[in-house]
């Protein structure tokens, strides 16, 4: 069960890392609104795949320690998480060099739901419940 969770995590994160850089340059292309020195590949790769790694933990522990309740719970967590996330993109103070500061909370506060989104879409892929259709 625990490979079958990691591999999940890791495919989550990387796809949801994937749909941040694509996101990334469309906002780009559509605003001309350049965040690159805030937010590039590497720290969306980062941060995508180490919260979903975390997530995978939170997902084990609570299947293996709350059998019936585990998998509500952790939903139910993961998207309040994300939910709570959405405030540091709005609570930082950009550089004064940075062209167009008011549309950063556009670019990034959408991104803070795409580890959750990758992690829902793949689940199924990876953990299969007996009985289940």
């Amino acid at each position: 069960m625990y490979r079958k969770v990691f591999f999940l995590s890791l495919c989550a994160g990387i796809f949801s890392a994937v749909a941040c850089i694509v996101y990334q340059r469309v906002y780009f292309f559509a605003l001309e609104a350049e965040y690159s020195k805030l937010v590039n590949i590497g720290s969306l790769m980062g941060m995508c795949v180490l919260g979903c790694m975390v997530a995978g933990i939170g997902f084990f522990l609570l299947r293996k320690y709350l059998p019936k309740n585990g998998e509500a719970i952790f939903n139910l967590g993961f998207v309040l998480l994300s939910f709570g996330t959405i405030i540091f993109p709005f609570a930082i103070s950009l550089p004064l060099d940075i062209k167009a500061p008011e549309l950063f909370p556009g670019l990034t506060v959408p991104m803070h739901f795409f580890p959750a989104m990758g992690w829902f879409a793949l689940r199924n892929l990876f953990i299969k419940e007996k009985g289940n259709i």
